[in-house]
């Protein structure tokens, strides 16, 4: 009788958490999170602001520290191989944090010589054609619109190829055309194989571009899934003149109302 064949298992995802939680004294923010991002994928945790979601991020970029659970990033975990995982990630926050008295070019050679890069020129001249900022290159960044920025925002953070890339509400404040061009960017990134968890509270923005999609709501995800799998939570489309497919619209605020009517009835009741 012969033996069965032996499989070996998978690459390990880009991001495992299992049992996250957070508190700030009696205000407990997260509850028991778990994810898993695989490589080379875009991951959209969605939830509207005070979920959770900045906080998830802060953790796995090693900036916090959970109060338990764990959490692995690239293979690394985040709470004794913090080093390690600080040097697989880079994180770009809310806010473009980018130097408006350089130029785009200058910011781009300061990072990459900040963190002691051979040819920082050639680096910085790489990413200004990869984000089409070239010819805004010796501009000052005070000059540069809002996407413009954001662009060259994502670009310094990808200076030394982290393999993981956290976008903590990528588009805030963007207008529609500067929006386009991040989501842009940020297909690109993936296309390259860079893995992606973006944060984000714009419905369209995750189902324009995650691969899988996740709702946080009252420090829970309280689902995860592809956005197909996330529509088929709902009844079938009810076909009258038009068939009219449900949007992940549609699901947030079925999931989430849902359980916001729950809460509110149980604290009637008490």
């Amino acid at each position: 009788m012969s033996n069965p064949p032996t499989t070996s298992p998978g690459p390990e995802p880009a991001i495992l958490v299992q049992g996250l939680e957070k508190s700030y004294k009696e205000l407990r923010v997260l509850r028991g999170v778990d994810l898993t991002v695989a490589r080379g994928s875009i991951f959209a945790l969605l939830g509207s602001n005070g979920a959770g979601k900045t906080t998830v991020v802060k953790i796995l970029a090693t900036l916090l520290r959970a109060d338990a659970g764990t959490a692995r990033v690239d293979g690394f975990d985040v709470t004794t191989q913090a080093a390690s995982v600080r040097e697989s990630v880079s994180l770009t926050g809310q806010f473009a944090a980018v130097d408006e008295i350089l130029t785009g070019r200058e910011n781009l050679v300061l990072v990459a010589r900040l963190r002691h890069l051979k040819n920082a020129g050639a680096i910085a001249d790489n990413l200004l054609r990869r984000f089409s900022l070239t010819d805004a290159a010796a501009r000052r960044v005070a000059t540069y619109s809002g996407g413009m920025r954001r662009r060259l925002d994502i670009a310094m953070s990808l200076i030394g190829n982290p393999p993981v890339i956290f976008l903590d509400e990528p588009t805030t404040g963007l207008d529609p055309q500067a929006r386009l061009e991040v989501w842009q960017a940020v297909r690109e990134l993936a296309a390259g194989g860079t893995t992606v968890l973006l944060t984000t509270q714009y419905l369209d923005e995750a189902e324009q571009l995650a691969d899988r999609i996740a709702i946080l709501h009252e420090g829970r995800i309280i689902v995860d899934g592809t956005l197909d799998e996330l529509k088929r939570l709902l009844p079938p489309a009810e076909v009258q003149y038009v068939e009219k497919q449900p949007t992940l619209e549609d699901v947030f605020l079925t999931l989430v109302g849902s359980r916001a009517d729950v809460g509110s009835r149980a604290d009637k009741e008490q």
